[in-house]
């Protein structure tokens, strides 16, 4: 009878261990497609900021559409490192307007990860979404898209009073003239990105990750 205590106790010892190394080699395999993910999707957004400007410093930033579906789709971390990687990706490809250190810093490393704060609303996005209230959704991602765009351009307008005053026009005062730049090109990014989340919205395989 002792004896097969003993074997029932090292079976079920034994079962603990199978299952727990199961479930952490499925969370590395997740996190390792994380973060496949998220230089793919950092690539992507880079690849977007290529496209022709519409009307030169007023364009939209295409690739902030990658970036807040992302961020809807794998949550805060995982957004703010995509908006990170994006940033430092402007370095070796030579598309950084540098004027100091500070200003680099604060509008490709700080204004860049802030995008991945659209992942704030991760969890009430995927309820509405997975409960098919695509309404709810659309209002969830509008929020996203003003929480990482919104700072983004914020961070971008502050830059542009401390660094870029000086070029605005004789005359403009350099917090109406950040704001002309800023506010404009942030409104426009704004809403190429709630069209994409429209359009998408009924598209769960993009939104919701296996």
């Amino acid at each position: 009878m002792r004896r097969n205590c003993i074997r029932f106790r090292n079976e079920l010892e034994s079962l603990c261990v199978f299952k727990k190394t199961k479930e952490a080699l499925f969370l590395m395999k997740r996190n390792i497609l994380i973060w496949v993910e998220v230089a793919i999707i950092a690539a992507l957004a880079m690849v977007l900021s290529f496209v022709p400007k519409l009307v030169g410093w007023f364009s939209p930033s295409w690739g902030a559409i990658i970036l807040v579906i992302f961020s809807l789709r794998r949550g805060l971390t995982p957004g703010l490192a995509a908006g990170l990687l994006w940033g430092l990706i402007h370095f070796p490809l030579g598309k950084v307007s540098f004027l100091s250190v500070e200003q680099v810093l604060i509008e490709y490393i700080i204004a860049f990860t802030v995008m991945g704060l659209a992942g704030l609303v991760y969890g009430p996005f995927q309820k509405a979404l997975k409960n098919d209230k695509y309404s709810s959704a659309i209002v969830w991602s509008g929020i996203a898209g003003l929480l990482g765009v919104g700072v983004r351009y914020f961070v971008h307008y502050i830059a542009g009073v401390l660094f870029w005053g000086q070029y605005a026009p004789e005359g403009t005062s350099p917090w109406v003239y950040s704001l002309s730049v800023n506010g404009t090109a942030g409104v426009g990014t704004f809403l190429v990105v709630m069209v994409a989340c429209i359009l998408l919205i009924r598209q769960k395989k993009i939104w919701i990750a296996k």
